[in-house]
């Protein structure tokens, strides 16, 4: 078995490519650009903005995400969600970001036919996708663990600030944390007093403000699936969230057989359809992060649907056969960088 994972130096090339798209310092002190950057939820992150306040607006949204990647950690010994899945079959009091991020994973879920489900976590940690333990579990070890899952069955109580699993089940919030970390840091660093950030959480970028500095809209690249320190090519937005998923992002090789991170919640086993990345843009940034994992489970076609289906909701998809799919939405906003890739705007 040999294990594979994008390297930090990578990440770090496309989160710094992703930097050479923004403004440099303008001439006065709204334009003053602060940068930071950090490593959480197994992210390397690059925080980015303008004005006075930018050095105290980053510290501000460096604290919102060091302190939810804690409190929505399974693994994190006190965390709220550890403590939702030790204490499965009773109500159990936790935080209200942890009450918010399973609120969408359900709304998500429901909405999309169970694409997203956050009781998938045995399931994840029988492929060993959590701690880098890779193996391929049996067909009979991955029926045993989707018979015991319940999803409908998961109780919130957001009055009470408790949650209930039923027992013997655990959850894991990982399709939503990023995208609803950087919707909230983004949220701190607006309250310390900027008026223009853009925030890179690896494939979760949110902005605010509605262009940058220089009265021009923001550029988001987006990742080349089949070489990650590239892009093949970029979006113009305003104040939203841009987040990608990707088998590309996290996967692993045996008996020449490449297995994904994400997984299909019906057979517990990583998704094989004709997508290699899903890319959906829209405001909310927790909601941005579950959609793009739910409509890569449900593929191309069904992807497009809800998009037809959701104004508020546009995507970039990247197929295994080479194609870029571009809804009607961003294709004014968009360009193309390479010409390895058949782009289309149905």
């Amino acid at each position: 078995m040999r294990p594979i994972r994008r390297s930090c130096d990578r990440l770090v090339s496309l989160v710094l490519s992703l930097a050479l798209l923004l403004p440099g310092c303008g001439r006065n002190r709204q334009d003053e650009k602060h940068e930071k950057q950090l490593f959480a939820m197994d992210t390397v992150m690059l925080l980015t903005a303008y004005g006075d306040e930018g050095d105290a607006a980053l510290a501000a949204a460096a604290e919102v995400i060091n302190g939810l990647a804690a409190d929505l950690d399974p693994e994190q010994e006190g965390s709220s969600v550890a403590a939702l899945n030790a204490g499965a079959g009773t109500a159990v009091d936790v935080s209200a970001d942890c009450l918010a991020v399973l609120d969408t994973a359900l709304a998500v879920g429901r909405e999309t036919g169970g694409a997203l489900d956050p009781a998938l976590y045995p399931v994840i940690l029988a492929w060993g996708f959590t701690t880098g333990d890779y193996r391929v579990p049996s067909q009979a070890e991955l029926d045993r663990l989707l018979a015991a899952k319940d999803t409908d069955g998961i109780e919130l109580n957001a009055g009470a600030g408790t949650a209930a699993l039923p027992e013997g089940m655990a959850v894991s919030l990982g399709a939503v944390a990023k995208g609803y970390a950087a919707q909230k840091a983004i949220e701190a660093a607006g309250a310390a007093g900027v008026e223009r950030a853009v925030f890179s959480l690896g494939g979760n970028v949110q902005t605010l403000g509605q262009t940058r500095p220089d009265g021009k809209p923001w550029q988001v690249a987006i990742t080349d699936p089949n070489d990650t320190g590239s892009y093949l090519g970029t979006l113009s937005v305003g104040q939203t969230a841009v987040v990608t998923s990707g088998g590309y992002q996290r996967y692993f090789e045996e008996g020449g057989q490449t297995y994904i991170h994400i997984l299909d919640p019906a057979t517990g086993c990583p998704v094989d359809n004709s997508l290699a990345s899903v890319t959906v843009v829209t405001e909310d940034g927790a909601r941005a992060d579950a959609l793009s994992t739910a409509l890569f489970v449900l593929g191309e076609e069904e992807a497009l649907a809800y998009c037809a289906a959701h104004g508020d909701v546009e995507l970039v998809l990247v197929t295994e056969d080479g194609r870029v799919v571009v809804t009607d939405g961003l294709a004014d906003g968009f360009t193309e960088n390479s010409e390895d890739y058949t782009y289309e705007y149905p």
